[in-house]
């Protein structure tokens, strides 16, 4: 791999904290990241200077600083990502003649930030602003089943982690690392009555150049309208817009 590797290591660990629902001691960063640990304390050590990272001493833990909320909301602001995903979404929602929305990974759980509504469809519980168990959502196992295991084990470090809104879902890491399995070997997300009875769902993630998932796209579908063959020709839609909101995010 080309570049520079302490810059990808620094983008590693804000990545890493990111997305841990609490501070993370310095030997927990250091081994799911692969970094030998005098490594990752140098730095974490830069990064607390910059004003990225913040040491907690009492707790020995590490998390984010002033600097990462400036780059955040910065971020926001600007709202690049809505910006290049809004027309592929909203020539999914004409392709597919269902709703499609856009969401991003907010710790354990996904963020909507698009939602392109089809003529005629009833409001849904994915609307912009609204936070949903990411294992749960399609939008949010399509990120999952693109991020390292370490990452997921993170997020979901034991069964009080597991919030179910019907009684559908995985319920256990076990239950979860199968069903990404699934999603990796499919090509796609799906989620049948785990979020709202009667409505299914299918994603696929936004990568950027690197890999990671940025983002999840899905469209929701009343499941007694479409068929399996009707799925099938859904997802292939979906899995092309986020191949094109990738292509758009990673640039020429």
């Amino acid at each position: 791999m080309t570049g520079v590797p302490a810059a990808r290591q620094v983008l590693a660990i804000l990545r890493y904290l990111s997305r841990q629902p609490r501070p993370a001691p310095a030997s927990a960063i250091a081994r799911d990241l692969g970094l030998p640990r005098s490594t990752a304390y140098h730095l974490l050590a830069e990064l607390i200077a910059a004003g990225f990272v913040v040491h907690l001493a009492d707790d020995r833990r590490y998390g984010l600083g002033v600097s990462a909320y400036e780059l955040g909301t910065g971020y926001v602001r600007q709202e690049p990502l809505q910006r290049l995903a809004r027309v592929p979404l909203s020539q999914l929602t004409d392709q597919t003649g269902h709703s499609s929305h856009l969401a991003v990974m907010h710790g354990s759980q996904v963020l909507y930030v698009i939602e392109e509504r089809a003529p005629g469809r009833a409001p849904l519980v994915t609307d912009v602003g609204v936070r949903l168990p990411a294992q749960l959502t399609a939008s949010g196992r399509a990120m999952l089943a693109a991020l390292p295991a370490a990452n997921v084990r993170a997020l979901f470090p034991g069964p009080g982690s597991f919030v179910l809104r019907t009684e559908r879902g995985p319920r256990t890491l076990r239950d979860l690392r199968a069903l990404l399995a699934e999603v990796r070997r499919r090509g796609y997300a799906a989620e049948d009555g785990d979020v709202t009875p009667g409505l299914r769902s299918v994603a696929a993630a936004v990568l950027d150049h690197a890999g990671h998932p940025e983002a999840g796209v899905a469209v929701t579908f009343p499941g007694a309208e479409v068929d399996g063959p009707g799925v099938a020709r859904i997802a292939s839609r979906v899995v092309a817009a986020a191949a094109e909101i990738s292509r758009r995010i990673s640039g020429p």
